[in-house]
C-alpha cells in the first residue's frame, strides 16, 4: 500500500507493517489507521504515520529496549478487544518526546499491538511506577567546532 507522508514523501508500505486503532489513539479519535515506519536496520525506533493523515506521526520504541522490567498488565476487555487469544503476539510500543536534553517514552500509556492481526489500542496504566514523560536517554548536545586562528 503506498501512503502519503510529510516526512518521507509516498511511501509503499508492506500490509503487515499497517495497524488499526479501533478506538484511535488518545487525543486523536478518528485517526484509526496507522503504519509501522522503520528507518533504519537496527534502529531502536519507528514512525508511527497515520495513513490518511501526511502531518500526523510520532516517534515510537519497544520499551523493554531501555527498561527490561517493563510490563503491561492488560485487562480482560483489552485483551478481547484485540482479540489476544496467544499473548505471545503482544508487541509494545510507547511514544517517544523530545523533553529538554532528553528523548522521553510515555509509559503510562503504551500502546499494545496485537501481531497476529494487527489490531492495536493505547491503554491507560495505573502503576505508579512509570511516568508520561519517563527519560529514555539524554540527547547529545551538538558540539561547536572551534575556529581555527
Amino acid at each position: 500500500m503506498e501512503i502519503e507522508t510529510s516526512r518521507f514523501g509516498v511511501l509503499s508500505v508492506d500490509e503487515e507493517r499497517m495497524m488499526t486503532f479501533p478506538r484511535g489513539l488518545l487525543g486523536f479519535p478518528s485517526h484509526t489507521r496507522f503504519a509501522l515506519i522503520q528507518t533504519g536496520q537496527g534502529n531502536y525506533f519507528f514512525w508511527l504515520q497515520s495513513v490518511d493523515d501526511p502531518n500526523l506521526a510520532f516517534v515510537v520504541t519497544d520499551p523493554t529496549t531501555f527498561f527490561k522490567d517493563y510490563d503491561v498488565a492488560l485487562r480482560d476487555e483489552t485483551v478481547a478487544e484485540l482479540d489476544l487469544s496467544d499473548l505471545k503476539f503482544i508487541q509494545v510500543f510507547v511514544i517517544c518526546n523530545k523533553v529538554g536534553d532528553w528523548l522521553t517514552g510515555n509509559l503510562l500509556g503504551p500502546i499494545v499491538v496485537n501481531a497476529a492481526n494487527r489490531l492495536a489500542q493505547q491503554v491507560v496504566l495505573t502503576e505508579k511506577k512509570w511516568t508520561t514523560r519517563q527519560p529514555l536517554l539524554r540527547l547529545q548536545a551538538e558540539v561547536a567546532l572551534a575556529k581555527s586562528a
